[in-house]
């Protein structure tokens, strides 16, 4: 078995790795390096790798991240804005949401998330991410209103804001339709939204996470109709908790599905399940999230199956670590994320790889692969290329020898 802080895998050539895979695996990655589309029984075959097959998945998916997007891994300098942990929704693998009535229960002033917009942009942030629980009395108005008072402070702020969840509630409460809803919000600032409450995009599992929660249906008309509005949207997939290999596929194939209609997706975001602090783990209807294998894994088969059409994998530092995170770089992934500032919702489902990294340490921590760092907007525009490094460069040793202590050994995927 080879561990995360063993670098022989790192050292492994594609045309090597490509040499020693089975004759499956080897035609479906061949198929790939061609730039074929993946169907499902691909998709499938790349699942069940192991061993030698694993190495040649995770390698030539770093290959074709190279010639997607060549060797910069990107990054934004970004704040995230959590208004409200007050939610009625009561998803099962949610640490984050607190009843009404709860001690630590909060909903933020307008006054407060504004003087954490003007923080973030002394310190450098271009974007802010605004998402909440689900209060049962918000008013309709609340999220565009929001939108307004940040823009009338800071009408160069970008804001990425608001879940398909938390817009299906929108309309639910103003009333509206869906398309004169996401109008509202547009007019009213909104730059993208975060495609999230994707986790599976299969109502079977669905049940089993949140059978409040919105439909797969639902969630596709809401990205649909915020693509064709011109507003652009993430792409995620929470993997790690009740679904299968299966469920990755058919969920990757129906973004890429998505994606050859509208061209809206920025990127796509693979997130680990955070499970200690989740009624779905401590009830048994979940797995101990991931090994380090499968979030390789998932990462490569991201590249493998969106190649040619989302060009952008991110990692998530929050929930893989940053060593994690560094070896997902090498198996597909392109993106850092963002600085974030403050994190509340990993954290709050146990994460303890913290909630806010300079931008100068995500700098020294992607060098320490052999890549070059750009700073990039919300829609992937290039605002700085680091050729050199400078001195904000310094690696967070204390948090990166943590994160190292907890790796999980290359050989142990378990579905």
């Amino acid at each position: 078995m080879l561990n995360i802080k063993d670098p022989r895998w790192r050292e492994i050539s594609w045309e090597q790795a490509f040499k020693a895979a089975s004759p499956t695996v080897a035609d479906v990655l061949e198929r790939a390096l061609a730039g074929r589309d993946l169907n499902f029984d691909d998709g499938l075959a790349l699942c069940g790798a192991t061993d030698d097959d694993l190495l040649a998945v995770i390698k030539i998916a770093n290959e074709l991240r190279r010639r997607a997007v060549g060797d910069r891994v990107t990054y934004v300098v970004n704040r995230n804005l959590n208004f409200t942990n007050v939610c009625i929704v009561g998803c099962a693998f949610c640490g984050f949401s607190r009843g009404p009535n709860s001690p630590d229960a909060y909903f933020h002033s307008t006054e407060s998330l504004l003087a954490k917009c003007v923080e973030g942009v002394e310190r450098g942030a271009t974007e802010v991410c605004i998402q909440g629980g689900l209060p049962r009395d918000l008013d309709g108005t609340y999220y565009a209103n929001l939108l307004r008072a940040i823009k009338l402070r800071l009408p160069d702020l970008h804001l990425h804001a608001y879940s398909p969840m938390e817009i299906v509630y929108g309309v639910e409460k103003t009333g509206m339709d869906l398309q004169g809803y996401l109008r509202t919000l547009k007019e009213a600032g909104l730059g993208s939204i975060p495609g999230t409450a994707a986790e599976i995009l299969d109502d079977k599992v669905r049940e089993v996470l949140s059978p409040n929660k919105l439909k797969v249906r639902q969630w596709v008309d809401v990205i649909r109709t915020a693509h064709e509005l011109g507003i652009p949207s993430t792409s995620t997939m929470m993997y790690g908790h009740a679904e299968l290999p299966d469920d990755w596929v058919r969920h990757l194939l129906l973004l890429r599905e998505i994606q050859k209609d509208t061209g809206g997706f920025t990127e796509f975001v693979p997130l680990g399940f955070i499970h200690s602090q989740t009624r779905l783990f401590r009830t048994g209807r979940a797995r101990a999230g991931s090994s380090f294998a499968e979030h390789l894994l998932v990462h490569a088969l991201a590249r493998l199956l969106l190649n040619g059409h989302i060009k952008n994998i991110q990692v998530s530092w929050v929930k893989l670590g940053f060593e994690g995170a560094l070896a997902c770089l090498e198996a597909g992934a392109n993106d850092f994320g963002g600085t974030l500032m403050e994190e509340s919702i990993s954290k709050s489902a146990g994460s303890n790889f913290g909630e806010s990294v300079s931008p100068g340490e995500l700098r020294a921590l992607i060098r320490t692969i052999g890549r070059t760092p750009a700073e990039r907007t919300t829609a992937y525009k290039i605002r700085r290329v680091f050729e050199h490094a400078d001195a904000d460069e310094l690696l967070p040793l204390e948090r990166m020898a943590a994160h190292t202590e907890k790796s999980i050994p290359f050989g142990q995927a378990e579905y």
